[in-house]
């Protein structure tokens, strides 16, 4: 079973629950009056995003990318694929990017500038997890739901070779899951 993969969890879902909805009351109280976009990075943003939007109390839309730097390995190739770009037009809206993870920021680096070019009103970064200890790219998210330790995390929408993602908690995957 998969639940067997996971070392120890750092995130129940009753903690994700709370840190998410206060999230959502902020983003809320930022954006009073406005309707922001909220683009979510596809695969792994898909869970957090779902439950984000729902606790915004605001009318917001929603739009997806689809982008790769890791393909089914552990650590960033350093290459950004984007492989499912924003199916509408951004200029002069309030955009959020909602992301899973930040960790070495090769992505969400690329991202900013990529969407910076298709002039926004703004641009703000929203990101569940944050992982510093990775950061290659000088990048700081404007919304976290937590500092996560330099361990390989699985759970919640975040995977390792396409799976896990329905674990309903984060948790640290066994190395030898993944060294084997």
């Amino acid at each position: 079973m998969m639940h067997d993969d996971v070392e120890k969890i750092l995130y129940t879902k009753e903690t994700l629950e709370n840190r998410i909805a206060a999230l959502g009351r902020q983003i809320t109280a930022d954006y009073a009056g406005k309707a922001p976009l909220c683009i979510g990075v596809l695969k792994g943003s898909f869970v957090f995003m779902a439950d984000l939007i729902r606790a915004i109390d605001l009318d917001c839309s929603v739009e997806f990318m689809a982008v790769s730097s890791y393909g089914d390995g552990t650590t960033t190739t350093g290459a950004v694929n984007i492989t499912k770009d924003v199916g509408v037009s951004i200029e002069g809206r309030d955009v959020i990017i909602i992301e899973d993870i930040l960790d070495s920021g090769v992505t969400l680096s690329y991202l900013m500038g990529y969407l910076s070019a298709m002039k926004p009103a703004s641009l703000a970064i929203c990101t569940l997890l944050d992982k510093p200890a990775r950061r290659k790219a000088d990048v700081k998210p404007d919304y976290c739901g937590f500092e996560c330790p330099d361990e390989f995390i699985v759970g919640y929408g975040l995977d390792y070779a396409q799976r896990y993602r329905n674990l309903p908690y984060i948790g640290i995957l066994k190395r030898s899951v993944y060294s084997a």
